[in-house]
Protein backbone atom coordinates (compact mmCIF):
# COMPACT_ATOMS: atom_id res chain seq x y z
CA UNK A 1 0.00 0.00 0.00
CA UNK A 2 1.32 3.01 -1.16
CA UNK A 3 2.90 5.27 1.79
CA UNK A 4 0.44 9.03 0.22
CA UNK A 5 -2.60 6.86 -0.47
CA UNK A 6 -5.70 8.19 1.99
CA UNK A 7 -6.59 5.25 4.14
CA UNK A 8 -10.48 5.63 4.62
CA UNK A 9 -12.58 3.53 6.98
CA UNK A 10 -16.61 3.76 7.06
CA UNK A 11 -18.67 2.00 9.16
CA UNK A 12 -21.67 1.82 7.21
CA UNK A 13 -24.96 1.32 9.27
CA UNK A 14 -28.19 1.58 8.92
CA UNK A 15 -29.04 4.59 11.11
CA UNK A 16 -25.67 6.50 10.89
CA UNK A 17 -22.56 6.44 8.44
CA UNK A 18 -19.19 7.07 10.13
CA UNK A 19 -15.94 7.77 8.51
CA UNK A 20 -12.44 7.74 10.12
CA UNK A 21 -9.31 9.06 8.20
CA UNK A 22 -5.76 7.88 9.22
CA UNK A 23 -4.08 10.05 11.05
CA UNK A 24 -7.44 12.50 11.53
CA UNK A 25 -9.74 9.93 13.48
CA UNK A 26 -13.57 9.92 12.82
CA UNK A 27 -13.92 13.11 10.46
CA UNK A 28 -17.59 12.42 10.01
CA UNK A 29 -20.50 11.28 11.19
CA UNK A 30 -24.06 12.01 9.59
CA UNK A 31 -27.45 10.02 8.94
CA UNK A 32 -27.39 7.02 6.03
CA UNK A 33 -30.05 9.14 4.83
CA UNK A 34 -30.88 10.04 1.13
CA UNK A 35 -33.55 12.61 -0.52
CA UNK A 36 -34.15 11.42 -4.22
CA UNK A 37 -36.29 12.37 -6.90
CA UNK A 38 -37.57 10.18 -9.77
CA UNK A 39 -36.87 11.95 -13.24
CA UNK A 40 -38.17 9.12 -16.32
CA UNK A 41 -36.07 6.52 -15.82
CA UNK A 42 -33.44 8.30 -13.88
CA UNK A 43 -32.92 8.20 -9.97
CA UNK A 44 -31.37 11.81 -9.12
CA UNK A 45 -30.07 12.25 -5.39
CA UNK A 46 -31.51 15.70 -4.02
CA UNK A 47 -29.47 15.39 -0.72
CA UNK A 48 -27.67 12.67 1.34
CA UNK A 49 -27.04 12.62 5.05
CA UNK A 50 -27.98 15.14 8.04
CA UNK A 51 -29.84 17.55 5.17
CA UNK A 52 -31.57 14.74 4.13
CA UNK A 53 -32.61 13.67 7.57
CA UNK A 54 -33.93 16.80 8.12
CA UNK A 55 -36.35 16.47 4.87
CA UNK A 56 -37.68 13.19 6.76
CA UNK A 57 -41.93 13.64 6.41
CA UNK A 58 -42.06 16.96 4.98
CA UNK A 59 -41.37 16.93 2.00
CA UNK A 60 -43.69 17.40 -1.53
CA UNK A 61 -44.86 14.09 -3.11
CA UNK A 62 -41.89 14.07 -5.68
CA UNK A 63 -39.41 13.98 -3.40
CA UNK A 64 -38.65 10.75 -1.08
CA UNK A 65 -36.69 10.62 1.83
CA UNK A 66 -35.11 6.91 2.53
CA UNK A 67 -32.22 4.83 3.95
CA UNK A 68 -30.64 2.83 1.48
CA UNK A 69 -29.61 0.20 3.54
CA UNK A 70 -31.63 -2.13 6.11
CA UNK A 71 -30.99 -4.35 8.34
CA UNK A 72 -27.36 -3.54 8.19
CA UNK A 73 -27.17 -4.70 3.76
CA UNK A 74 -27.76 -2.80 0.61
CA UNK A 75 -31.52 -2.44 -0.38
CA UNK A 76 -30.91 0.18 -2.96
CA UNK A 77 -27.59 -0.28 -4.57
CA UNK A 78 -27.64 2.62 -7.01
CA UNK A 79 -28.74 5.04 -4.02
CA UNK A 80 -25.96 3.57 -1.63
CA UNK A 81 -23.38 3.87 -4.14
CA UNK A 82 -24.21 7.37 -4.75
CA UNK A 83 -24.27 8.15 -0.22
CA UNK A 84 -21.12 6.45 -0.46
CA UNK A 85 -19.92 8.74 -3.09
CA UNK A 86 -20.83 12.10 -1.74
CA UNK A 87 -18.93 10.72 1.75
CA UNK A 88 -15.70 9.47 0.29
CA UNK A 89 -15.61 12.98 -1.37
CA UNK A 90 -16.48 14.89 1.96
CA UNK A 91 -13.32 13.48 3.40
CA UNK A 92 -11.11 12.81 0.54
CA UNK A 93 -11.77 16.05 -1.97
CA UNK A 94 -13.34 16.26 -5.18
CA UNK A 95 -10.13 15.38 -6.77
CA UNK A 96 -7.80 13.33 -4.78
CA UNK A 97 -3.82 13.15 -5.51
CA UNK A 98 -4.80 9.20 -5.41
CA UNK A 99 -8.31 7.28 -5.23
CA UNK A 100 -8.31 5.93 -1.30
CA UNK A 101 -7.95 2.70 -0.07
CA UNK A 102 -10.78 1.78 1.87
CA UNK A 103 -12.23 -0.37 4.74
CA UNK A 104 -15.75 -1.08 5.06
CA UNK A 105 -17.50 -2.98 8.04
CA UNK A 106 -20.53 -4.75 7.01
CA UNK A 107 -22.80 -7.53 9.38
CA UNK A 108 -21.48 -10.71 10.35
CA UNK A 109 -23.20 -13.07 8.36
CA UNK A 110 -23.69 -11.86 5.35
CA UNK A 111 -24.00 -13.31 2.13
CA UNK A 112 -21.15 -13.17 -0.67
CA UNK A 113 -23.98 -11.26 -2.83
CA UNK A 114 -23.78 -8.80 0.21
CA UNK A 115 -20.78 -8.68 0.55
CA UNK A 116 -19.76 -8.12 -3.46
CA UNK A 117 -22.49 -5.38 -3.85
CA UNK A 118 -20.76 -3.31 -0.74
CA UNK A 119 -17.65 -4.01 -2.36
CA UNK A 120 -18.45 -2.71 -6.17
CA UNK A 121 -20.28 -0.08 -4.45
CA UNK A 122 -17.36 1.46 -2.96
CA UNK A 123 -15.20 0.60 -5.45
CA UNK A 124 -17.68 2.21 -8.35
CA UNK A 125 -18.03 5.46 -5.53
CA UNK A 126 -13.85 6.23 -6.20
CA UNK A 127 -12.13 3.97 -3.77
CA UNK A 128 -9.03 2.40 -5.35
CA UNK A 129 -9.51 -0.81 -3.38
CA UNK A 130 -11.67 -2.36 -1.09
CA UNK A 131 -11.15 -4.82 1.96
CA UNK A 132 -14.74 -5.68 4.48
CA UNK A 133 -13.93 -6.50 7.60
CA UNK A 134 -17.21 -7.59 10.08
CA UNK A 135 -18.68 -5.93 11.95
CA UNK A 136 -18.55 -7.08 15.46
CA UNK A 137 -14.70 -7.78 15.08
CA UNK A 138 -13.90 -3.89 14.35
CA UNK A 139 -16.33 -3.02 17.25
CA UNK A 140 -13.98 -5.13 19.63
CA UNK A 141 -10.81 -3.47 18.02
CA UNK A 142 -12.46 0.25 18.56
CA UNK A 143 -13.30 -0.82 22.20
CA UNK A 144 -10.05 -1.76 22.84
CA UNK A 145 -10.12 -5.22 23.46
CA UNK A 146 -7.00 -7.22 23.36
CA UNK A 147 -8.54 -9.40 20.32
CA UNK A 148 -5.10 -10.54 19.11
CA UNK A 149 -4.61 -12.96 22.59
CA UNK A 150 -5.81 -16.12 23.00
CA UNK A 151 -8.32 -14.66 25.51
CA UNK A 152 -12.32 -14.55 24.73
CA UNK A 153 -13.80 -11.09 24.23
CA UNK A 154 -17.54 -11.29 24.34
CA UNK A 155 -18.49 -8.08 22.02
CA UNK A 156 -22.63 -7.23 21.76
CA UNK A 157 -23.24 -4.43 18.68
CA UNK A 158 -25.76 -2.86 18.86
CA UNK A 159 -27.27 -1.16 15.81
CA UNK A 160 -29.61 0.19 14.04
CA UNK A 161 -30.62 -2.63 11.80
CA UNK A 162 -29.41 -5.28 13.74
CA UNK A 163 -27.34 -6.65 16.83
CA UNK A 164 -25.19 -8.86 16.80
CA UNK A 165 -23.14 -10.93 19.36
CA UNK A 166 -19.61 -12.35 18.68
CA UNK A 167 -16.70 -14.06 21.05
CA UNK A 168 -13.60 -12.45 19.21
CA UNK A 169 -10.04 -13.95 20.33
CA UNK A 170 -6.85 -14.44 17.91
CA UNK A 171 -7.94 -11.49 15.82
CA UNK A 172 -11.14 -13.98 14.08
CA UNK A 173 -14.66 -14.21 15.41
CA UNK A 174 -14.83 -17.44 17.18
CA UNK A 175 -18.70 -18.07 17.17
CA UNK A 176 -21.07 -15.16 16.30
CA UNK A 177 -25.08 -14.84 15.85
CA UNK A 178 -26.90 -11.31 15.02
CA UNK A 179 -31.01 -10.64 15.17
CA UNK A 180 -32.34 -8.21 12.92
CA UNK A 181 -33.39 -5.78 15.67
CA UNK A 182 -31.99 -2.93 15.90
CA UNK A 183 -32.61 1.10 17.16
CA UNK A 184 -34.85 1.51 13.96
CA UNK A 185 -37.16 -1.38 15.12
CA UNK A 186 -37.54 0.59 18.63
CA UNK A 187 -38.54 3.33 17.11
CA UNK A 188 -41.25 0.98 15.26
CA UNK A 189 -42.17 -0.50 18.33
CA UNK A 190 -42.74 2.38 20.30
CA UNK A 191 -44.87 3.95 17.30
CA UNK A 192 -47.06 0.75 17.15
CA UNK A 193 -47.79 1.16 20.96
CA UNK A 194 -48.42 4.76 20.75
CA UNK A 195 -50.88 4.26 18.23
CA UNK A 196 -52.47 1.15 19.90
CA UNK A 197 -52.52 3.04 23.34
CA UNK A 198 -53.51 6.71 23.01
CA UNK A 199 -55.15 6.45 19.17
CA UNK A 200 -51.79 8.86 18.07
CA UNK A 201 -50.17 8.31 14.90
CA UNK A 202 -46.73 9.90 15.57
CA UNK A 203 -43.60 9.48 13.29
CA UNK A 204 -39.96 7.86 12.92
CA UNK A 205 -37.92 11.23 13.74
CA UNK A 206 -40.73 11.64 17.19
CA UNK A 207 -40.38 8.26 18.31
CA UNK A 208 -36.26 7.95 18.26
CA UNK A 209 -36.64 11.48 20.31
CA UNK A 210 -38.65 9.61 22.86
CA UNK A 211 -36.47 6.65 22.86
CA UNK A 212 -33.33 8.92 23.38
CA UNK A 213 -34.70 11.19 25.97
CA UNK A 214 -36.70 9.15 28.34
CA UNK A 215 -36.04 5.13 27.10
CA UNK A 216 -34.75 2.71 29.53
CA UNK A 217 -34.30 -1.16 29.22
CA UNK A 218 -35.79 -1.76 32.69
CA UNK A 219 -37.89 0.19 35.05
CA UNK A 220 -36.30 2.89 36.44
CA UNK A 221 -36.41 4.01 39.94
CA UNK A 222 -36.97 7.75 38.35
CA UNK A 223 -39.78 8.09 36.83
CA UNK A 224 -39.02 9.93 33.25
CA UNK A 225 -42.09 12.05 31.13
CA UNK A 226 -41.97 13.40 28.30
CA UNK A 227 -44.89 15.40 26.15
CA UNK A 228 -45.34 14.28 22.46
CA UNK A 229 -46.99 15.81 19.74
CA UNK A 230 -48.91 13.39 17.06
CA UNK A 231 -52.24 13.26 15.06
CA UNK A 232 -55.16 11.82 16.79
CA UNK A 233 -56.21 8.74 14.34
CA UNK A 234 -59.96 9.26 15.06
CA UNK A 235 -60.16 13.23 14.68
CA UNK A 236 -57.33 13.48 12.34
CA UNK A 237 -56.21 16.48 14.48
CA UNK A 238 -53.31 17.27 16.32
CA UNK A 239 -53.08 16.36 20.06
CA UNK A 240 -50.49 16.26 22.74
CA UNK A 241 -49.84 13.18 25.28
CA UNK A 242 -47.54 12.44 27.78
CA UNK A 243 -45.51 9.67 27.54
CA UNK A 244 -43.52 8.11 30.59
CA UNK A 245 -40.60 5.96 30.32
CA UNK A 246 -42.22 2.65 31.84
CA UNK A 247 -44.88 2.64 28.99
CA UNK A 248 -41.17 3.31 26.66
CA UNK A 249 -39.77 0.17 28.61
CA UNK A 250 -43.18 -2.07 28.10
CA UNK A 251 -43.27 -0.76 24.34
CA UNK A 252 -39.69 -1.99 23.53
CA UNK A 253 -39.31 -5.17 25.57
CA UNK A 254 -40.19 -7.53 23.05
CA UNK A 255 -36.92 -6.05 20.66
CA UNK A 256 -34.99 -6.38 23.89
CA UNK A 257 -35.62 -9.76 24.90
CA UNK A 258 -35.04 -10.31 21.38
CA UNK A 259 -31.18 -8.55 22.12
CA UNK A 260 -31.08 -11.09 25.09
CA UNK A 261 -31.34 -14.17 23.43
CA UNK A 262 -28.76 -13.72 21.18
CA UNK A 263 -26.65 -12.98 23.76
CA UNK A 264 -27.04 -15.80 25.52
CA UNK A 265 -27.18 -17.80 22.10
CA UNK A 266 -23.25 -16.93 21.65
CA UNK A 267 -22.75 -18.11 25.48
CA UNK A 268 -23.92 -21.51 25.25
CA UNK A 269 -21.77 -22.04 22.08
CA UNK A 270 -18.46 -20.77 23.17
CA UNK A 271 -15.88 -23.37 23.94
CA UNK A 272 -15.70 -23.29 27.72
CA UNK A 273 -11.92 -22.12 28.24
CA UNK A 274 -12.95 -18.81 26.38
CA UNK A 275 -16.34 -18.62 28.58
CA UNK A 276 -14.02 -18.42 31.96
CA UNK A 277 -12.52 -15.55 30.53
CA UNK A 278 -15.68 -14.09 29.70
CA UNK A 279 -17.16 -14.49 32.78
CA UNK A 280 -13.81 -12.67 34.38
CA UNK A 281 -13.97 -9.70 32.05
CA UNK A 282 -17.47 -9.43 31.36
CA UNK A 283 -19.00 -8.50 28.14
CA UNK A 284 -18.89 -4.80 26.17
CA UNK A 285 -21.32 -3.45 24.71
CA UNK A 286 -20.80 -1.00 21.14
CA UNK A 287 -23.32 0.92 18.87
CA UNK A 288 -25.53 3.67 19.27
CA UNK A 289 -28.29 1.14 20.76
CA UNK A 290 -26.14 0.66 24.21
CA UNK A 291 -26.28 4.46 24.88
CA UNK A 292 -30.14 2.61 26.09
CA UNK A 293 -30.53 3.48 29.74
CA UNK A 294 -29.95 0.75 32.21
CA UNK A 295 -29.61 -2.16 29.01
CA UNK A 296 -26.17 -3.27 30.56
CA UNK A 297 -28.33 -3.97 33.61
CA UNK A 298 -30.84 -5.78 31.71
CA UNK A 299 -27.81 -8.21 30.37
CA UNK A 300 -26.15 -8.85 33.52
CA UNK A 301 -29.33 -9.71 35.02
CA UNK A 302 -30.35 -11.83 32.46
CA UNK A 303 -26.97 -13.69 31.42
CA UNK A 304 -25.33 -13.47 34.67
CA UNK A 305 -22.01 -12.06 32.78
CA UNK A 306 -21.29 -8.49 33.68
CA UNK A 307 -22.05 -5.85 30.72
CA UNK A 308 -20.54 -2.68 30.52
CA UNK A 309 -20.72 0.47 28.03
CA UNK A 310 -17.41 1.08 25.62
CA UNK A 311 -16.17 4.26 25.48
CA UNK A 312 -17.93 6.20 23.06
CA UNK A 313 -19.93 3.42 21.70
CA UNK A 314 -20.74 4.85 18.62
CA UNK A 315 -17.48 5.54 17.18
CA UNK A 316 -16.12 1.81 18.07
CA UNK A 317 -16.89 0.10 14.74
CA UNK A 318 -15.36 3.08 12.35
CA UNK A 319 -12.17 3.29 14.84
CA UNK A 320 -11.94 -0.75 15.05
CA UNK A 321 -12.28 -0.53 10.93
CA UNK A 322 -9.07 2.54 11.16
CA UNK A 323 -7.14 0.82 13.36
CA UNK A 324 -7.90 -2.89 11.24
CA UNK A 325 -6.88 -1.13 8.21
CA UNK A 326 -3.81 0.13 9.25
CA UNK A 327 -2.83 -3.89 10.61
CA UNK A 328 -3.99 -5.09 7.81
CA UNK A 329 -1.43 -7.79 7.03
CA UNK A 330 -1.41 -8.77 10.70
CA UNK A 331 -5.86 -9.20 10.04
CA UNK A 332 -5.18 -11.19 7.21
CA UNK A 333 -3.48 -14.26 8.30
CA UNK A 334 -6.92 -14.85 10.60
CA UNK A 335 -9.39 -13.38 8.06
CA UNK A 336 -8.19 -14.27 4.88
CA UNK A 337 -11.01 -12.92 2.80
CA UNK A 338 -10.95 -9.73 4.62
Amino acid sequence: MSLFTPQIAIDLGTVNVLVHVQGRGVVLQEPSVVAIREDGNRTIIVEVGRAAKEMYGRTPGEIEVMRPLRDGVIADYFVTQGMLEYFITKVAGRWPMRKPSVMISVPYGVTSVERRAVREAALAAGAREVNLIPEPLAAAIGAGLPVGTPTGNLVVDLGGGSTEAAVVAMNGIVCAESVRVGGVHLDEAIISYVRKKYNLVIGEPTAEAIKIKIGAAVEMDERLEMQVQGRDQVAGLPRTITITSGEVTEAISEQLQAIVNVTRAVLAKTPPELSSDIIDRGMVLTGGGALLRELDTLLTRETGVPAYVADNPIACTALGAGKALAELPVLQRSIPDI
